[in-house]
């Protein structure tokens, strides 16, 4: 049966030669005898190996990754008792290079041909990284998900015990986690091996922006910090820190009063960097009585697990004076 172009011209080999050529395709005979298979050029490219007249089956599998080859070996010799189309995924090495090969054809001996079967080999690499993306996407959402509702419960359960009304507890616990949402903002690749979620200039000047429209002029908080990037869980820390002292600082600090002042710098100390927050302009402070409370608590935790450093407070006749120490190492995770 002759199958009419577009064209009208009836099908040529070159035609389809150049069909094949043009879908990637690479074409195999294999002889089930002698196990010898025979590929087009295309194929010994796609392999990886010089062209030749024949190539044995072992010669070809040994091309195919470890984890793969028995599998694919298993695949290939299960071929005729399979009837119907089939279709094999797994991938080969050529140097330090991973290809995804998609070998198929038709078992059970169907359009054997003198002992010899029929079949082709795609390129299926790009489908495969692109699977494979999606997968890892899948992974870190369901990872993002789950870190999250974690911290949500244990900052119910603190905030709850420091509260002393339900209404109290609505207005912290809200305050709370949405900083935590806009640290996760931020969250994305950066370049050059600044961290994977946000610059900590940025992320410092973003949680606090909604304090600095609260008073008399706009620009009372100043950050200028190093340009370094900040991993997800340090950039969750961070704000759960900032949170609290920015809350701290509306009811009894220098964010308490229209003309206060916030300035937040940093310097390096060896494998730390240090984060300094200096208030002024607001009343006069004194260092707190009796125990910690919760919100103290939840700070000194993150401070010392999260971001592996210690906090200092120094509250000095002009305002309060915090110094945070975040390890470097886990600012990056």
């Amino acid at each position: 049966m002759t199958t009419e172009l577009p064209t009208g011209h009836e099908w040529q080999p070159q035609h389809l030669r150049l069909a094949v050529t043009a879908a990637g395709v690479a074409l195999w005979a294999w002889n089930v005898d002698t196990d010898l298979l025979t590929m087009d050029a295309r194929g010994f490219q796609l392999w990886g190996m010089p062209w030749s007249d024949k190539v044995t089956f072992e010669e070809l599998s040994s091309h195919i990754h470890p984890a793969d080859r028995d599998r694919v070996r298993a695949a290939f010799a299960a071929t005729r008792a399979v009837l119907g189309d089939y279709e094999t995924d797994f991938r080969i090495l050529i140097g330090d290079e991973v290809r995804w090969i998609a070998a198929r054809g038709q078992g059970e001996d169907v359009g054997i041909v003198g002992r010899t079967m029929f079949g082709v080999f795609l390129d299926v690499t790009g489908r495969k990284q692109a699977e494979e993306g999606h997968e890892l996407l899948a992974g870190e959402m369901s990872h993002r998900v789950k870190n999250l509702l974690a911290i949500a419960s244990g900052l119910t359960t603190i905030t709850s015990r420091s509260a002393n009304t339900t209404q109290d507890m609505a207005v912290e616990l809200i305050g709370r986690l949405t900083a935590l949402g806009r640290a996760h903002d931020l969250v994305r690749p950066l370049s050059n091996g600044q961290g994977v979620a946000a610059l900590l200039g940025d992320l410092i000047s973003i949680l606090l922006a909604p304090y600095d429209d609260l008073g008399a002029f706009k620009g009372r908080i100043r950050v200028a910090v190093e340009r370094t990037g900040v991993g997800e869980t340090a950039a969750t820390g961070i704000a759960l820190v900032l949170h609290e002292l920015a809350t701290n600082s509306m009811k009894y600090g220098a964010l308490s009063e229209q003309t206060g002042t916030l300035d937040i710098t940093s310097t390096t100390e060896a494998d730390q960097i240090l984060l300094t927050w200096l208030e002024r302009g607001g009343p006069s402070v004194g260092a707190p009585d009796g125990p910690a409370g919760f919100g103290s608590q939840l700070v000194n935790r993150t401070v010392s697990g999260q971001l592996g450093g210690s906090i200092s407070f120094d509250w000095s006749e002009g305002g309060l004076i915090v110094t945070l120490r975040i390890n470097r190492d886990r600012l990056a995770l």
